[in-house]
């Protein structure tokens, strides 16, 4: 492509409803393959490739969720980093009630599946699958709704979105590392180390740092520590912050590079080979029977909802947290219930939990693409219905009915405003009058003799 074509496809890359959208288009066409070609959909994801020399020889499914969706994580990373240094979460009372609300986000939908599963007498393996937000997506909903609602509820939701893409880390790596091979993680260490000292000494050349990450991201591979985390590690590692003379730091160059990487290829290749399950009437109505999978459901639709807003509550009237005074709290409420969006991490833990079960982590897979649509739903009416209320005040706002370059709410408790306004007035009362007797003095013309 041309240098035009190039810039303009990478830029709408970048935008969340772009990303969005490809995310949905992936998913839906993984669930039309699986559901109309099924046994070429499982020939496919389960096709082997890779030097097995390096103990890389794995199937396609396998190379979308270790490896490219190492570089959905990469970017994660210099999100939090950026969050970090220069976001939401560098002024600790400005960061304590979007990671308050995390924490309870995650916690809550956790605890919902777990109560489903005891009462049910399911798994509670699965008590992980829920605790995810995508942040794809849900900002991709937000930034379609939400024209005219404050730009503190998108700072919101992202400080929200990267914390639980933080800790969703954290369970991954603690709760999903069976074997450990500690002569690869130490290589992988060393390496990692070495990528830091090399950012540190301004060494700069792609060709430099993409070898070393592809080396670490495969000793990681090799670790049984799941091969996402080295993506973290290195995001965490870019400098975020500006210098002097630089209009962009490292790590916002970095991520201005990777993110059309990560938004149309690496996020919807994923989806495309991990939602692709079976859904016949069975299988739905095994959704919401089902104790594992109705815990999903309702740990993304009432466990997020209820968490995120009842900690942001929590944390708002007991500590020293306050909530953004642009927003309100059915913001917050709206928000919470756009956070059960679950997507990608929800389905990456689905298969990590039931690794040992493909037909119940396909329903798992099942229950999370419900949910979320729902959550989605819900979300989308509740930030709708806002939406129209700010869009009202912004138009009263914006609102200069006496033409004078100065919005009138601005001008409401100056009499010269008024006395503009009713000249205005009388000068429409006027011309009315005028139109009343024209249009009287036509009337009495038809009636008169012909």
């Amino acid at each position: 492509m041309s240098l035009p074509e190039r810039n303009f496809i990478a830029d709408a890359l970048r935008a969340e409803t772009v990303g969005g959208v490809l995310l949905l288009v992936a998913a839906v066409a993984a669930l039309i393959w699986a559901n109309t070609f099924g046994g070429s959909y499982e020939a496919v994801r389960g096709f082997h490739f890779g030097p097995a020399a390096l103990g890389l020889d794995l199937s396609v499914q396998h190379w979308a969720a270790n490896g490219l969706l190492a570089i959905f994580f990469f970017v994660a990373g210099i999100e939090l980093k950026r969050e970090l240094v220069a976001g939401e979460l560098r002024d600790r009372r400005a960061a304590a009630l979007p990671v308050i609300a995390a924490i309870c986000g995650m916690a809550t939908p956790a605890l919902v599946y777990v109560a489903v599963n005891t009462l049910g007498g399911g798994s509670l393996q699965g008590w992980a699958v829920p605790t995810a937000t995508d942040i794809a997506f849900a900002l991709a909903v937000l930034a379609v709704i939400g024209t005219s609602l404050p730009a503190a509820l998108r700072a919101f939701l992202l400080t929200l979105a990267v914390v639980d893409d933080l800790f969703a880390i954290l369970i991954i790596a603690i709760f999903f590392t069976s074997k450990i091979n500690f002569a690869a993680l130490g290589f992988a260490v060393v390496g990692l180390v070495v990528f830091y000292l090399l950012l540190r000494k301004g060494v700069r050349g792609w060709y430099v740092y993409v070898p070393l990450a592809v080396a670490i991201w495969a000793l990681m591979e090799n670790s049984g520590v799941h091969a996402t985390i080295a993506g973290v590690a290195m995001g965490l590692m870019l400098r975020c912050h500006r210098r002097d003379g630089e209009t962009r730091s490292p790590g916002e160059h970095i991520e201005h590079l990777i993110r059309p990487l990560s938004a149309g290829l690496a996020v919807p290749l994923f989806a495309l080979f991990s939602a692709g399950v079976s859904i016949a009437g069975g299988a739905l109505h095994d959704v919401f029977t089902r104790p594992e999978t109705l815990g999903v459901v309702l740990g993304l639709i009432v466990g997020k909802a209820l968490g995120i807003f009842g900690g942001t509550w929590c944390a708002a009237r007991f500590t020293k947290a306050e909530l953004n005074p642009d927003l309100r709290w059915p913001d917050v409420f709206a928000v919470a219930s756009l956070a059960g969006i679950g997507f990608t991490v929800s389905l990456l833990i689905g298969e990590l939990a039931f690794a040992e079960d493909l037909a119940l982590a396909d329903e798992i897979k099942a229950s999370v693409l419900i949910g979320s649509l729902l959550a989605a739903v819900f979300a989308a009416v509740l930030l709708k219905l806002r939406n129209r209320k700010y869009k009202k005040l912004c138009e009263d706002e914006e609102r200069d009915e006496d033409q004078d370059g100065i919005p009138d709410i601005y001008e409401a408790d100056k009499p010269e405003y008024h006395l503009r306004m009713a000249a205005i007035h009388e000068a429409k009362a006027a011309e009315h009058r005028r139109l009343a007797e024209v249009a009287s003095g036509s009337h009495a013309g038809d009636d008169g003799p012909a």
